[in-house]
């Protein structure tokens, strides 16, 4: 007969105070804590579990305390993936649950998340076994599933030697003398579809943004960019480029016949749990297509503003702005910035029942609930000056526009702000500064300009450390002195520099965060407008303001152990 164990209730705070307790931390200690888990965007548990030496065992085994249950260490556990057979794997997945073992009608179950409640209800719904609950590090029940993910899906690397020593009769040679049925087979053939298959579920996989498929004079050229760096993978048989990309243009709904004009094109996959949208784009070379697909990962949107990591000054004046019943908010910043995810995020946050809002944009990269998005279609004259015109007779009080690209379209966007509506869009320039310089030589007027401007930003992504690898290090006073930083800024803190082990793919760094500089518009910077002063006279203004650049803000998240010096200098600049 066995016992089945009833899980109790456990909450984080309870966590903390046992952990607190048996550690003997003082109410001091909590408190900095507090303020470094603020400052990294971490829960208290995380920052203490990752700065302050407490170990995920030394975790589990309070948590198990708390819940009444046997904890557990997988670290010399053999598991065998053959446990999943006949059970929901999903639902393991999804409450971070791993199946230990199976006796008669009995299932042990290791728990990486005690405080998920619904998991073994959801197990015990969903099969005939009754539910023995174990507690178990929560990294090790992720790094298990994880690997049963990759075990689950053979690699890239691996379905491209399978497919070199299959004969595929199609060649990249040949292209310009297939018919659009042979191009048909090709693409329809089992190779193909394996190795095309693969390229995306490597990618999304490792996180990457986007695939570069590139025809070079000897072979086909693949690599993703993760983190917003660019790495090179296996590369397919030369001989299968044309099938790859025609059965790419198939997925996409483009014209396969058509190999001597770029073309754009969307799909739709679901793979490793995730649904991803896919935009593709193709380029004629001088060696065949090239193709780019972006990856669309809706799991990746920030939902609010909050969610970006941004703190103090920065913070409040952008949660200001948003507030604002009417007024232009616009965001800046290179291709690749975030500025979408963010305006995104700004629009989740004030997305409420009694709020009409409308987006004009090209393209809709993620589709919002409750908000109506609109996509651009210039070909037949939907253009945003057009797009923004339409919606502004659909009685709405919030309008974003993708991208001010023209003076009709900024026109137009003052005008709405003007009239009562709080109008979100992006411009392409290097600075907050730059960006009022830039609408007034698209030909805005600057007493318009002075009148609707609520907010400028600029934004940059960097590179954040690998939390498990990372190194302190000497403080490099060479690099400081060449780019005139005071290494008094960073006295009596620690930096860290980039190692890379097998848990960030060797590079040293793992995800990204957002450094922002924010101009809110006041009477000052108004009249510097309407004066036509220059952008270095704005930034002097807004400095005197409070307002912190690109490059105090990246050097504060190197003070707080983020990320590294060359990685802020990399993306930030004080000319």
């Amino acid at each position: 007969m066995h016992i089945i164990p009833i899980m109790k209730t456990v909450t984080v705070e309870q966590t903390i105070g046992l952990l607190a307790k048996k550690h003997n931390f003082q109410a001091e200690q909590l408190a900095l804590a507090e303020e470094e888990a603020e400052k990294k965007g971490q829960n208290l548990l995380e920052t203490l579990m990752n700065s302050h030496g407490i170990s995920s065992s030394s975790v589990a085994l309070i948590e198990a305390e708390l819940a009444e249950l046997p904890a557990i260490n997988l670290s010399e556990l053999n598991f065998s993936a053959d446990l999943f057979a006949g059970l929901p794997e999903y639902v393991f997945t999804k409450h971070q649950m791993l199946p230990l073992a199976k006796v008669g009608d009995c299932l042990t179950v290791a728990i990486g998340d005690v405080y998920d409640l619904l998991g073994v209800q959801a197990l015990t719904q969903d099969t005939s076994f009754k539910i023995f609950p174990v507690v178990a590090p929560s990294v090790q029940v992720k790094e298990f599933l994880t690997t049963i993910k990759s075990d689950s899906t053979q690699g890239l690397a691996e379905i491209i030697q399978d497919v070199s020593n299959e004969t595929v009769e199609f060649s990249s040679e040949q292209a310009e003398r297939l018919s659009l049925d042979e191009m048909l087979e090709g693409a329809e053939q089992a190779p193909v579809i394996r190795v095309t298959n693969s390229i995306m579920v490597e990618a999304i996989r490792m996180g990457a943004s986007d695939i570069h498929i590139e025809p070079m004079e000897d072979v086909i050229r693949i690599r993703y960019r993760k983190d917003g760096m660019l790495q090179q993978s296996a590369s397919p048989p030369k001989n299968l480029q044309s099938a790859i990309i025609s059965r790419l243009k198939i997925m996409s709904n483009l014209d396969i016949s058509e190999r001597r004009l770029p073309q754009d094109g969307r799909c739709k996959i679901k793979v490793l749990d995730k649904e991803c949208d896919i935009r593709v784009s193709t380029l004629p070379t001088v060696f065949g297509e090239k193709v780019v697909m972006r990856i669309l990962d809706q799991s990746a949107l920030a939902p609010s503003i909050g969610s970006l990591g941004l703190k103090g000054k920065t913070l409040e004046d952008l949660n200001f702005a948003l507030k604002q019943p009417y007024g232009l908010i616009l965001v800046t910043g290179p291709t690749g910035s975030g500025k979408t995810t963010t305006l995104y995020s700004g629009l989740s946050e004030i997305n409420i029942e009694s709020t009409n809002i409308i987006t004009v944009e090209d393209p809709v990269e993620y589709q919002l609930k409750g908000i109506n998005q609109v996509q651009m279609h210039p070909d037949i004259g939907l253009t945003f000056a057009t797009g923004l015109r339409s919606i502004l007779r659909q009685d709405p009080d919030v309008v974003m526009v993708g991208e001010m690209r023209d003076g009709e379209t900024a026109h137009i966007g003052v005008e709405a702000a003007l009239t009562g509506h709080l109008v979100l869009s992006t411009l392409h320039t290097n600075d907050a500064a730059g960006a009022i310089s830039r609408m007034l030589q698209m030909g805005v007027e600057p007493f318009l300009l002075a009148s609707s401007l609520l907010l400028t930003q600029a934004q940059r992504l960097y590179r954040r450390l690998c939390p498990n690898c990372k190194k302190p290090l000497k403080l490099p006073e060479d690099i400081l002195k060449r780019n005139s930083i005071d290494p008094e800024y960073f006295k009596g803190t620690e930096i860290y520099g980039a190692v890379g082990c097998s848990k960030c793919g060797g590079n040293g760094y793992s995800g990204r965060g957002a450094i922002m500089e924010i101009i809110l518009v006041d009477d000052r910077i108004r009249e510097g407008i309407l004066a036509g002063v220059s952008g270095d006279e704005i930034k002097r203004l807004a400095a005197e303001s409070g307002c912190e650049t690109m490059r105090m803000a990246g050097l504060d998240r190197v003070k707080a152990g983020v990320t590294t010096i060359e990685e802020i200098l990399r993306i930030t600049s004080e000319v």
